[in-house]
């Protein structure tokens, strides 16, 4: 077994100021975004300075988006005791598939507001979310959160506090899974011209396959266990509709033409 890296949580701590590994990994998710994100600008028409608006609206929702996501399927019970409990951010989580739902609907105003097709700027926003995923579970590998189920492999990690067993890193999993891989199939897929809607409903299949599969390895949220057939963890069951909606997008996709964004920019 391997023994667990014991990283400190606070990478800096200026008095009462302190600055959380977990807190970086947001900026690293934003910033990476910003910065490939200006690199395309043109593809959507759009100058490089769009990119920093189009990231305040992101940012809003996967905060807002996030922090209600998991209240809704992680904590109902706690917010329905005290409504407030949503609000404390220390005590509790984010959803990835609440922040999902955030980010689309601060994608649908931000097209709105550029004269922009909905798909088309998911499209174009899709190869850059796994930065954010990837360094996501990096901060939760670091903060020994989303802690994986006892395992005798060669590679198990012993975490602090959780009884002395080998459990599978299954944070690392996620960000080979849900960042270094998603990333590179998407970024390669889009750099060519593709149909409308196809490379979101990629990212819809991948992610969901991704996180349904690496749920097997992680220990299921203690407050609700296994919910369906004894082995089905919440994860997984949010994960189903993502595969199901990105198939039928990709299926989608196939009636509409190649959406080449910089000829159309060209073009006008």
């Amino acid at each position: 077994m391997l023994a667990y890296p014991d990283i400190d949580p606070i990478a800096v701590s200026l008095g009462p100021l302190k600055v959380h590994w977990y807190g970086l990994m947001y900026v690293v998710g934003f910033v990476g975004a910003w910065w490939l994100g200006r690199l395309r600008a043109a593809r959507l028409g759009l100058k490089p300075d769009d990119i920093g608006d189009m990231l305040f609206y992101g940012a809003l929702g996967v905060v807002l988006g996030g922090r209600l996501g998991y209240a809704l399927f992680y904590g109902l019970d706690r917010l329905i005791e005290n409504p407030l409990w949503l609000f404390q951010i220390w005590d509790g989580g984010m959803s990835f598939h609440g922040g999902l739902i955030g980010v689309l609907i601060a994608s649908l105003l931000f097209a709105r507001k550029h004269g922009l097709a909905f798909f088309q700027l998911t499209d174009f926003v899709a190869p850059l979310v796994p930065i954010g995923l990837g360094a996501g579970r990096i901060g939760n590998f670091i903060n020994h959160e989303l802690p994986g189920r006892v395992t005798d492999v060669p590679w198990a990690m012993v975490f602090p506090g959780m009884g002395g067993q080998g459990r599978h890193p299954s944070s690392l999993y996620q960000f080979c899974l849900e960042g270094v891989v998603l990333f590179t199939i998407l970024w390669l897929v889009s750099l060519t011209p593709r149909r409308r809607g196809f490379v979101s409903g990629l990212f819809l299949v991948c992610y969901g396959c991704f996180r349904f599969l690496s749920e097997f390895f992680r220990q299921p949220d203690p407050q609700l266990g296994f919910i369906a057939f004894g082995w089905l963890t919440m994860g997984q069951l949010l994960s189903l509709p993502m595969i199901l909606a990105g198939a039928a997008l990709v299926v989608w996709s196939r009636r509409n033409a190649v959406d080449d964004a910089r000829a159309d920019s060209a073009a006008g």
